[in-house]
């Protein structure tokens, strides 16, 4: 496979840097080449080499561009690059430069203080390099990200206690198209992070801004607040291999609700329902069919709610959904759930 943008795959990271390493290596004895084949766990890949050069006569620096697929992430366009020093021995060493973040909690794949090269790209790196390295020779080899600090803002490294830079992940060498299984693997990488420092019970949020009122209403450490994004179902199956035994879900009405349908991905796209949800629980206790009409024309959540407060059924409806997502979660996992609904401005709308 090709690293370009009409394939229906990308390169991880860790491909990134396993060809940058090689091409580094080759620069040496002034071999420049504009693509290289590496060994992955997907198979051989052709990837294209952004620029190199000689640094001595031990040394050599290379890159490659993480080029745009037909789903693109933050990494996309981003440049990989690595240096790689000779040495005496045949050991070949891994290590992270600039823009590469460095483990500061426990509970991932890397140990507290390395950095945030994760297994797989580090052995890419070690079967790649040990087919073009001079016999008895070892290396020396720093994986840098020149923009990696910035870009590393728009991931969940900060949440995950890695800091300065991105991570050089990959499991199989590519990126499949949304990563949405990378995506999800990384926030469930938070449940690992919270177990790692001591927490049973956590409490679940959609997004930042649950997060943000959950810190505010609960006065909650942020290490205990694990974000599910719009994979409820897929993070509660997380939580309960992890052995969780308790999960306070807080978000704003317009997540959660859909739970009490038996809704476990959130995702608009794939469910949404909203005022199907609370009009059906307007009829159940007894609203006309003015207020129920009034809710199916509403736009958004809040509007559902402020036309409740004028009714004075905000809480009623709210308490019956929030018993309603108790039972659903509590029929699908063996976990203790308190559920926590919200308005934008952090107004708790059921009994806790």
């Amino acid at each position: 496979m090709k690293n370009n943008e009409n394939s229906p795959y990308g390169i991880t990271t860790g491909s990134a840097a396993a060809a940058a390493a090689v091409a580094a290596l080759l620069t040496i004895n002034r071999n420049i080449i504009s693509q290289i084949d590496i060994e992955t766990p997907f198979g051989i890949l052709k990837i294209d080499i952004n620029c190199s050069r000689k640094i001595n006569s031990n040394s050599g620096r290379a890159c490659v561009v993480k080029m745009p697929y037909n789903d693109p992430d933050v990494t996309t366009n981003l440049k990989i690059c690595a240096d790689v020093k000779i040495t005496e021995n045949n050991e070949i060493k891994i290590k992270g430069g600039e823009g590469v973040g460095k483990v500061t909690k426990p509970g991932l794949q890397i140990p507290v203080g390395e950095h945030a090269i994760n297994p797989v790209p580090r052995q890419m790196i070690k079967t790649n390099l040990q087919k073009v390295l001079p016999k008895g020779k070892g290396a020396e080899v720093t994986v840098f990200v020149p923009k990696g600090e910035e870009i590393a803002k728009k991931t969940m490294n900060s949440r995950l206690g890695i800091t300065d830079g991105i991570s050089i992940l990959g499991t199989t060498g590519i990126a499949r198209p949304m990563s949405s299984k990378a995506y999800k693997e990384s926030l469930a990488c938070q449940i690992d992070v919270a177990v790692a420092e001591g927490y049973e019970d956590l409490i679940f949020v959609p997004g930042n801004i649950g997060e943000r009122l959950a810190v505010k209403i609960l006065d909650a450490p942020k290490d205990k607040i694990v974000q599910m994004s719009n994979f409820v179902g897929y993070m509660l199956d997380k939580a309960e291999e992890k052995g969780i035994s308790k999960i306070i879900l807080f978000g704003h009405a317009g997540k959660l609700i859909k739970i009490a349908a038996g809704i476990f991905n959130t995702k608009n796209s794939v469910a949404d329902g909203r005022r199907e949800i609370i009009a059906a629980y307007c009829g159940l206790l007894g609203a006309d069919k003015k207020l129920i009409g009034s809710i199916f024309k509403s736009k958004t959540t809040e509007d559902m709610i402020t036309i409740l407060d004028k009714e004075n059924m905000t809480f009623s409806v709210f308490e019956l959904i929030g018993k309603s997502i108790k039972e659903k979660c509590q029929e699908k996992y063996n976990i203790d759930f308190d559920i926590i609904i919200v308005t934008m401005n952090g107004r708790i709308l059921n009994k806790q």
